[in-house]
C-alpha cells in the first residue's frame, strides 16, 4: 500500500475508549491518574501525576500501555494528542481523554506524528463544523483517514521524525536553561529580594514610579481596535508569542498606555502575579497594573524584582473568593533599591544573555521549518 492511500483509524485500532470517571487524590493509593493538565510541552512528569480514587474494577478499563495515544476531548486543547512512550504499570487516564490502542499493522510513533500534521487538524476541524460545542469523540477519531505505508516504512519515517524532534527538544531545553540564568544573575548581584540580606534600602512601588490600572475600549465603538499599539491582557504576560490584540490611537485614549520598559502585573483572577515587560508603548486591560519606573530604578531591575515578588502578590490577593489586589494595595509593596550603577550592570548582563537567547530562538525556528518540511514529505510518501 502506498503512503498516498488512506485507511480509517478504525481499521488499524484495536480499541478507541473513554477514560475513567473518578477523582484525583494526592494520597499515594491506587493507580496514577493521567489528566490533560499533566501533559506539558509534550511530556509527562509521572512523579507529579496524582493518584486515582477508584476501585480495581473501574480502573481495569482505563489502563494505559506503552504505545497508546491519548486525545483531549474538549476545551482549549481539543484534538491534541500525546503518545505514551512510558508510564507506570498501573496508570489510568481521565474521562475527558480518549485512548487509541493500535494493532500490529501500525507503528504508534508513526501514527502519533501524523496526528501533529496540518492534514490531521483539517480533518478534526471539518468534523467539528456546525457543532455547538466543538469536541472530539470516539466516532470522530474512528473516521479519521490515515496514510499507511508498510510497517517497515512506518518505522523508518518515525525514526527520522523522532530524531528531528529530538533536536528541537534539545534546543528548547537549552532555551529553558538560559531562562533560569536571569534569576541566577539577579541573585548573584542583589541576593534574595524578599529577605534582603545585603540591607539595600526598601521603598514602596508608589515611591519608585507611576502605578496605573488599565482599561478596555468598548468593542461597540468603531475604530478602537486593530491599530499600531499593542493591547496587553493577562494571557500575553509571561508568553513568548506576540501580543494578539492592538488598539488605534483612538482606542488608546479609551484605555491606558505606558512607555516601553514598564512592568505589567496581573492583579486579579487565576493568573494573579503574572508579569510582563512592555517592549514598546503599550495599552493594557483593567486586570493589569503597570509601573513606569522613575530615576531610581533601571527598567530591567524593576521587572525582575517585581517578578520575584509574585508570592507576595498572590498572597495579598488571596483573601477573597476571586483573587484580587487593588491598585492602592499593590502600590504598598516594598522592594529593595540597590545602587543604580549595579542595576545598570544587571541590565548589561541581561542584554548579553538576550543575544545568546536570540541565537537559540533563530536556530529553533530553523529546526521547526525543517521539521515541517520533513513531516510534509513523510506523509506524501516522498521522504
Amino acid at each position: 500500500m502506498s503512503v498516498s492511500e488512506r485507511v480509517a483509524l478504525s481499521e488499524i485500532a484495536t480499541s478507541v475508549d473513554y477514560g475513567v470517571t473518578a477523582s484525583a487524590t494526592e494520597q499515594p493509593r491506587g493507580p496514577k491518574f493521567l489528566r490533560i493538565t499533566d501533559i506539558q510541552n509534550g511530556s509527562v512528569d509521572w512523579d507529579r501525576v496524582p493518584w486515582c480514587e477508584c476501585d480495581d474494577g473501574t480502573a481495569a478499563g482505563g489502563r494505559l500501555n506503552q504505545g497508546d495515544i491519548v486525545f483531549a476531548r474538549t476545551g482549549a486543547t481539543t484534538g491534541k494528542s500525546f503518545l505514551i512512550r512510558d508510564c507506570p504499570s498501573n496508570a489510568v487516564f481521565a474521562s475527558y481523554l480518549i485512548r487509541v490502542r493500535l494493532s500490529d499493522r501500525a507503528d504508534s510513533r508513526y501514527v502519533s506524528h501524523y496526528f501533529q500534521t496540518p492534514e490531521y487538524w483539517a480533518q478534526i476541524t471539518a468534523s467539528a463544523r456546525g457543532v455547538a460545542q466543538p469536541g472530539v469523540n470516539a466516532s470522530t477519531l474512528k473516521h479519521l483517514k490515515i496514510p499507511l505505508p508498510p510497517i517497515d516504512e512506518q518505522r523508518r519515517i518515525a525514526e527520522v521524525l523522532d530524531r528531528a524532534e529530538a533536536l528541537r527538544a534539545k534546543r528548547r531545553a537549552a532555551l529553558a536553561q538560559l531562562d533560569t540564568l536571569n534569576e541566577s544573575i539577579f541573585h548573584e548581584l542583589f541576593s534574595d529580594p524578599a529577605t534582603n540580606p545585603k540591607g539595600w534600602p526598601r521603598k514602596r512601588l508608589s515611591q519608585l514610579g507611576t502605578v496605573t490600572t488599565g482599561g478596555t475600549p468598548s468593542s461597540a465603538q468603531e475604530g478602537m481596535f486593530d491599530g499600531p499599539i499593542p493591547f496587553i491582557t493577562p494571557g500575553d504576560l509571561e508568553s513568548e508569542t506576540p501580543v494578539k490584540r492592538s488598539l488605534t490611537e483612538a482606542g488608546a485614549k479609551e484605555s491606558v498606555t505606558v512607555r516601553a520598559g514598564a512592568t505589567l502585573v496581573c492583579c486579579i483572577g487565576a493568573t494573579i502575579g503574572k508579569t510582563g515587560f512592555a517592549a514598546a508603548r503599550s495599552a493594557f486591560n483593567q486586570q493589569i497594573n503597570a509601573v513606569e519606573w522613575g530615576s531610581e530604578v533601571h527598567d530591567d531591575y524593576g521587572f525582575a524584582v517585581v517578578r520575584l515578588f509574585k508570592p507576595t502578590i498572590v498572597g495579598w490577593g488571596a483573601s477573597t473568593t476571586l483573587p484580587i489586589l487593588k491598585k492602592s494595595r499593590f502600590e504598598q509593596i516594598e522592594v529593595p533599591v540597590p545602587p543604580l550603577q549595579l542595576q545598570v550592570e544587571f541590565g548589561r548582563r541581561l542584554e548579553v544573555l538576550e543575544k545568546v537567547k536570540a541565537t537559540h530562538r533563530r536556530a529553533l525556528t530553523g529546526l521547526g521549518e525543517l521539521f515541517a518540511v520533513l513531516q510534509d514529505l513523510a506523509f506524501r510518501g516522498e521522504l
